[in-house]
């Protein structure tokens, strides 16, 4: 007989109905729990995220905990002042230290709160009227209570404020334990001289650790009653505010868009340092700079050694010389300051002079011997009295010797036949058009530019260890706002001596009211010499631009970056990068106008299409043609 399909199906509905036999039902179980043993036995092989994130090991002391070999504590904050300022928290956060920071919110109902206020106010106004019945002398602070705690009330009554109960805790991490001690003496003295109090976890370390890792459990549950304000001031993600009402405008905040304006004059000192890679912006930085101090009436010297300030120059009226051997602009290296202050003595003004010579004569004949350099100290004091400049003179009615009076005084000395050989080479040979003539240049201009591009690289070093200290005799002539910009500073830094005459005059120009800006796109070289490093140190205004990825560890150790600034310098676009003020630090844009844009540029190809401009408005001029727009 042939049964239907609607049967089949009906047939197995009652058989899925019917109850499973004892036998069966074990079978069943049994078959699930091998199931259930191999997805266990499958999970166990398999990498998950907690297998990643997790440490080797971990030791929980009393006060720290120890994962794999890093140590880690907890400070949690216990009380606050009546009062805090805006960004009281900014000086943890920027600590050169890996910090791991939690802020707990638990919002309070406002009705609870008033209930609260009211009894509490009622209890110091009892109290205040208690004191006054009996005589006694007014309490300033039960008055001041009773004033906050009115306020508070209106405020939360008119939805002005809201009241929360806040948890701060911050964890920070150490390779050592006498390291994490310091560490937390450090947070904790920055919390006190705010008058804020807090502790270090004590038996609870465990729980601080997991208070603060992103899972946003609060194991601690050490909690401060404060209304919205106060707790708007703990903000943690702030920026450095680098604006004053003086100065000059460097660029734009990266983080909040507000205006880098300031004078680098108000600072500790004004020096510079700008370091960056090629095409990185940091002469088109420096030029917008120097373009708006000189609105502001600042002098500026330059040493440009790739002649890339000669349009800057033209545009502003500067003064622009070139130097090289076949150039009319000389600088005699015997030069002495113009004027003589009061209170420095010709003695000192020679033994000066003396000295920077020697630094010269080392460089142009390749390192003095120990009694060399005893002959050239006495020939340089002989060669300044053959121009009757000895102590007591006047030396504004002296004329200084020349690289030429040196060599004649030399071949009058015994022992000096080596070094007048390797002198002439600078007086009689090919290099006798650099260093052997009186000066013949003019730097009364509020733009000075000194360009060594037409030199060879030989020379160069010398050429601009000439330059700064002809610089240097300048400013100590007369006392003025002024910048030194030296591009390309490595070329100095390369040679003890001249690497030790920079250091000197960053040190000291800060009397003269000078500010030294330092140049450079070798990092690597610049920041292993001691001296380089002692410029940093000695500069309050720090601009790191693009950085490769071969100098950027020593810029990092150098500088206290965290890896967040790292990759910043490591990703900046042109004209991007972070600026140090003092002990203010801020990611910067540098922006300019277009017509500021069309003085300062760089660009090969900005500068073609501006003398291409150029060109066809002269011919169109001498055409007698209007010319196009």
């Amino acid at each position: 007989m042939a049964i239907l399909p609607g049967k089949i199906r009906a047939k197995k509905k009652e058989e899925a109905k019917a109850p499973l036999s004892a036998v069966e039902e074990r079978a069943k179980l049994e078959a699930e729990k091998i199931a259930l043993e191999e997805e266990r036995v499958y999970r166990k092989g398999v990498i998950s995220v907690k297998d990643l994130v997790a440490p080797a090991a971990m030791k929980i002391e009393p006060s720290f905990v120890v994962l794999n070999d890093v140590f880690v504590r907890t400070v949690f904050i216990v009380s606050y002042p009546r009062y805090v300022s805006v960004g009281w928290f900014s000086p943890v956060i920027n600590m050169s230290k890996t910090l791991d920071v939690a802020m707990y919110i638990y919002p309070v109902p406002a009705p609870m709160i008033l209930k609260q206020l009211k009894k509490k106010a009622g209890t110091i106004e009892a109290q205040i009227l208690s004191d006054a019945e009996k005589g006694a002398p007014r309490d300033p602070l039960r008055e001041t209570a009773l004033r906050d705690i009115e306020k508070l009330r209106d405020d939360l009554t008119t939805g002005v404020e809201h009241f929360f109960q806040f948890a701060l805790y911050v964890t920070f991490y150490t390779k050592s334990k006498e390291e994490l001690d310091k560490t937390s003496e450090e947070i904790e003295t920055l919390f006190g001289g705010k008058l804020i109090y807090s502790k270090k976890v004590l038996y609870q370390a465990e729980q601080g650790f997991n208070s603060t890792i992103p899972l946003g459990n609060d194991e601690l549950m050490i909690t401060f009653n404060m209304n919205s304000s106060p707790i708007a001031s703990s903000f943690p993600f702030i920026s450095a505010d680098l604006t004053s009402d003086n100065g000059i405008l460097f660029g734009i905040n990266r983080h909040n868009n507000s205006l880098i304006l300031f004078d680098r004059f108000s600072l500790q000192n004004a020096n510079a340092v700008v370091f960056a890679t090629s095409g990185a912006g940091k002469s088109y930085t420096v030029k917008l700079e120097v373009l708006r101090s000189l609105m502001l009436g600042t002098d500026v010297l330059i040493i440009d050694p790739e002649m890339e300030y000669k349009h800057l120059s033209d545009a502003v009226g500067g003064t622009y010389i070139n130097i090289s051997l076949a150039s009319d602009s000389k600088l005699n290296p015997f030069d002495l300051p113009r004027a003589v202050g009061e209170d420095v003595s010709v003695e000192d003004i020679i033994r000066s002079a003396v000295i920077t010579m020697k630094g010269l004569v080392r460089l142009m004949l390749g390192g003095l011997s120990t009694e060399e350099d005893s002959v050239v100290d006495r020939a340089l004091l002989e060669a300044y009295a053959k121009k009757d400049i000895v102590p007591g003179a006047d030396l504004t009615r002296v004329e200084p010797p020349i690289m030429q009076d040196f060599q004649e005084v030399l071949e009058g000395m015994e022992g000096a036949g080596n070094l007048v050989v390797r002198l002439k080479k600078y007086t009689e040979g090919t290099f006798a058009g650099l260093l052997n003539s009186p000066t013949t240049v003019d730097v009364r201009n509020n733009l000075v530019i000194f360009s060594v591009r037409d030199l060879e690289d030989e020379l160069r070093p010398l050429a601009i260890y000439a330059i700064v200290n002809f610089i240097w005799n300048v400013v100590r002539s007369e006392r003025k706002k002024r910048i030194l910009i030296i591009d390309e500073a490595w070329w100095l830094m390369q040679h003890e001596d001249s690497a030790k005459f920079i250091f000197a005059l960053v040190k000291r120009c800060r009397k003269y009211y000078l500010g030294v800006t330092t140049i450079t796109q070798d990092v690597n070289d610049f920041l292993r010499s001691p001296y380089g490093q002692a410029i940093v140190t000695n500069s309050s205004l720090q601009l790191l631009m693009k950085q490769s990825p071969a100098s950027i560890d020593l810029v990092q150790k150098t500088f206290n970056l965290t890896q967040g600034e790292k990759y910043l310098l490591l990703e900046s676009g042109v004209g991007e990068g972070i600026l140090f003020a003092g002990a203010k630090h801020a990611a910067i844009k540098v922006v300019a106008s277009y017509t500021e844009d069309q003085i300062i540029t760089t660009d090969p190809r900005q500068l073609l299409e501006i003398e291409q401009a150029k060109k066809e408005f002269q011919e169109q001029m001498e055409e007698g043609a209007p010319p196009s727009v």
